[in-house]
């Protein structure tokens, strides 16, 4: 294939930062184990003609489960009664919706938004990725906003995200969507880590994590920070700012946003691992998932993302139904990100025409 084909076309609203050249190891590489020191060493190329620096969020065909009996479930009673008592509270909050007062409904939205980039831009796509990079003043900001949804620290999503991609559907994938629905979507948080989980997890090169200084101050002082950002500050503010009563600042815009973030997130790993199309890869599970899309705010085209991983729309159509890359987008036009990486027209045909199930129509 001409190597012009594989460049990536930038249109004139995106000409005020690049997209670099996207680089993925080949099959034949990962088939024969690359080992961790490969990882800053730049591979052939693969079918598409991609190229791409090794990393650890990459599937390796390579791992095998475990022959005999599967461990038995060890139930975390914390977090069972704690996420119990979250989602009876948030059902109280659906109850007091009619009676908020508007501005404490504008203010749950706006914080769900920001919270969930948080996770979408920030701990998903930035940090354990590296899709796109990201100066200090975003950093701090997405950093925040990681600390707001509470989901884990960025250096632990990070891990488990990269462990769920490189045996994504085993034994060591942290919410192996193999073991139902609701293990997927919230079971693995309500019972131990399979010990698989645990030992590839302590393999990865997570290097670039430990050396970010930012990522580091925030996985020090999480639990206060949760307490404050996720907690305190959006019940503080509808009391304080227009008089709302403390019952529907805490169900409503503390419990109930909280949870829908939550499960949005978590439909991530459940419904969009199961429902939907798979126009890019038909050997995997990861499908196309509008409404996942439309509640995590772009994160449901995860047949796409599983397939190229390494591309910060984590979808073939940037803005479509996508509002993480929108931001990410208009970050890159306010100088605040750089760097995007995103896989051209021609390798995406090609990818669909080979190993796609025949739904992808192209734009």
């Amino acid at each position: 294939m001409p190597a012009h084909l594989l460049q990536e076309e930038i249109s004139p609203s995106y000409t005020m930062t690049t997209t670099t050249t996207i680089t993925a190891p080949s099959s034949r590489a990962l088939q024969n184990g690359a080992t961790k020191g490969a990882s800053k060493a730049p591979l052939e190329k693969d079918e598409e003609g991609i190229s791409y620096e090794m990393r650890d969020d990459m599937f390796d065909p390579t791992y095998r489960e475990k022959d005999g009996p599967k461990p038995k479930f060890i139930y975390v009673w914390r977090n069972i009664i704690l996420m119990g008592l979250l989602h009876l509270g948030a059902v109280y909050g659906i109850f007091l919706l009619p009676s908020s007062h508007v501005y404490t409904l504008l203010w749950a939205f706006g914080y769900y938004l920001v919270s969930a980039l948080g996770i979408t831009a920030g701990a998903h796509r930035l940090w354990s990725h590296r899709t796109y990079k990201a100066r200090l003043p975003l950093r701090i900001i997405l950093m925040i906003a990681n600390t707001m949804a509470f989901q884990n620290d960025i250096f632990e999503w990070s891990r488990d995200h990269r462990v769920h991609h490189k045996f994504s559907e085993t034994d060591a994938d942290p919410h192996n969507a193999r073991r139902g629905f609701f293990f997927s979507h919230v079971g693995w948080l309500l019972v131990r880590k399979h010990p698989d989980v645990i030992e590839k997890g302590r393999l990865l090169d997570l290097s670039d994590l430990k050396s970010e200084k930012l990522v580091m101050f925030q996985r020090r002082y999480y639990k206060p920070g949760i307490l404050l950002m996720c907690f305190i500050f959006p019940t503080f503010v509808p009391c304080y700012f227009w008089g709302e009563s403390f019952t529907h600042s805490l169900f409503v815009a503390t419990l109930l946003r909280y949870a829908v973030v939550l499960n949005a997130t978590w439909l991530v790993n459940s419904a969009a691992h199961m429902y939907g199309t798979r126009p890019y890869d038909k050997n995997i599970n990861p499908r196309e998932n509008i409404l996942v899309a439309l509640g995590a705010v772009g994160e449901g085209f995860h047949n796409y993302h599983h397939t190229f991983p390494y591309d910060y729309s984590a979808s073939e159509y940037r803005w479509h139904i996508n509002f993480t890359t929108f931001f990410i987008d208009c970050m890159c036009l306010l100088g605040l990100a750089y760097d995007r990486k995103k896989v051209s027209k021609a390798a995406i045909e090609a990818r669909c025409a080979r190993t796609g199930e025949g739904s992808w129509k192209g734009r």
